[in-house]
């Protein structure tokens, strides 16, 4: 359970208090009738984000409205939205991928000047969710959106069954280690079989839950948690564009060949196309020993009355061969360019920058970038996945974040998936492909390609 006694205590509601008078100087009937739409995903941080809003409201008499979607969605609606100018959305919280293109495009208003003003600076947030949310060009001081929802992948698992001992002894016998969450891939492909088809109470279980869905990011988001521990990157750090023998090595075929032989040894039937929600289905159901996701959801499923309490453990992406990464989900929120209410919405985000916000964001299951929230002593002590979560937005990576990221996922999307899962080629040949495919997507949009 999360403890946040502090905020609950009437120094800290002053505080709040006296914070948010300072933001709208106390004049709700000088906002009267005002309101602002807030765009996003239809998902358990976005409920709690309507229960903070109320908290903005009171405070301004601006009204918030909010328009979720759900994620197979989400990017068709929204983009589609912001491309055609608009004016549904004052506020966005936008994918980190569409920083690119949103910056030059101008679909986002730039907050330098705003951040000036009113003294905000990014050197207070996660440097990962700067550069990954926030920036374009990455590494620049060019800012398009302020952190809001820090995210990773991690891994969640049946603390139940690992502690149980004739599991512990019928593994410690068959292995000659300890049963426990694994640190490396090779340890989670190694538990992954142990549980794959065993019978726990009656019932026949799978060893582990990992991303294949095809249309959206599924299967990407989850094959480069692999694919990153292996060596694989997506270009020349030192000659940007230059994937031939980065994106392609043969580390990387090897990373991309475990992630197709974990998927045949120990997954459930009949997840070909599956993500997040079927990830969370699978281990509330008990059909799965360890299940990749998100920690958006891991305070849900905390709280799940079968699966969660002492039932339930999280674990870091293990580390691979050649390093130790995970994928970086999450997103920063933006002013809409076409909203007719910018004035208001930026003073949402100057009134969600403030840290006794951030900290209430991150008590009722939102997850904060601030540093006073995630660098406070007490944080590791705060919720059963905060020290995972901490040590993951510690290591984290992000796909593309180019105007044309689109067109990459989509591309990496069936080549991946016709490899994983449909067995079509080989990884080799699968990446070789892969970088044909970004290669003509970045000529064709005039950026110079290096070769090897």
């Amino acid at each position: 359970m999360r403890t946040f006694n502090w905020l609950r205590s009437s120094a800290a509601t002053t505080v709040l208090g006296a914070a948010l008078l300072g933001i709208f100087g106390g004049g709700e009937a000088a906002a009267q009738g005002k309101q602002l739409t807030l765009c996003w995903a239809a998902w358990d941080p976005a409920n709690a984000l309507v229960e903070l809003g109320k908290d903005f409201t009171k405070q301004s008499g601006i009204e918030m409205k909010y328009e979720f979607v759900p994620w197979t969605s989400y990017a068709d609606r929204f983009l589609n939205e912001l491309n055609s100018h608009g004016k549904l959305c004052d506020l966005i919280i936008g994918d980190s991928q569409w920083i690119g293109g949103a910056a030059e495009n101008k679909w986002y208003v730039k907050l330098n000047d705003f951040f000036d003003k009113e003294h905000i600076s990014m050197d207070d947030f996660v440097p990962a969710t700067v550069v990954g949310y926030s920036q374009w060009p990455k590494n620049s001081a060019n800012y398009w959106a302020l952190p809001a929802m820090a995210d990773a992948v991690g891994w969640t698992y049946r603390k139940d069954w690992f502690s149980r001992p004739d599991i512990q002894s019928a593994f410690k016998a068959k292995y000659g280690r300890d049963l426990a969450p694994p640190k490396t891939y090779d340890e989670l492909k190694q538990i992954a079989e142990f549980f794959q088809g065993r019978e726990i109470d009656g019932k026949k279980v799978y060893g582990a839950y990992i991303f294949t869905e095809r249309g959206s990011e599924g299967i990407t988001m989850g094959v480069t948690n692999v694919l990153y521990n292996y060596g694989f990157s997506y270009d020349n750090p030192k000659k940007p564009y230059q994937m031939q023998g980065i994106v392609n090595s043969a580390e990387a075929a090897k990373g991309l060949e475990f992630y197709k032989e974990l998927y045949k040894c120990c997954t459930a039937p009949g997840m070909t196309n599956a993500y997040m929600q079927e990830g969370l289905d699978a281990f509330k159901s008990g059909q799965v020993a360890m299940q990749m996701n998100w920690f958006a959801f891991f305070p849900g499923l905390y709280k799940d009355p079968n699966v969660g309490g002492d039932k339930i453990g999280f674990f870091v992406n293990p580390a691979g061969p050649n390093g130790h990464f995970t994928q970086l989900g999450g997103q920063g929120i933006s002013v809409v360019a076409t909203s007719d209410r910018k004035d208001d919405a930026l003073a949402y985000i100057k009134w969600f920058a403030q840290p006794a916000v951030q900290q209430k964001w991150w008590q009722i299951g939102g997850y904060s970038a601030l540093k006073a929230v995630v660098d406070a002593p007490d944080f590791p002590k705060s919720a059963a996945f905060a020290p995972q979560f901490l040590e993951s937005m510690g290591i984290v990576k992000d796909f593309w974040a180019e105007p044309s990221y689109a067109q990459l996922l989509l591309d990496m999307q069936k080549r991946v998936h016709d490899y994983v899962v449909a067995d079509k080629g080989t990884a080799q040949q699968t990446l070789d492909l892969l970088v044909k495919d970004w290669t003509k997507v970045f000529k064709e949009q005039g950026k110079q390609v290096a070769s090897q």
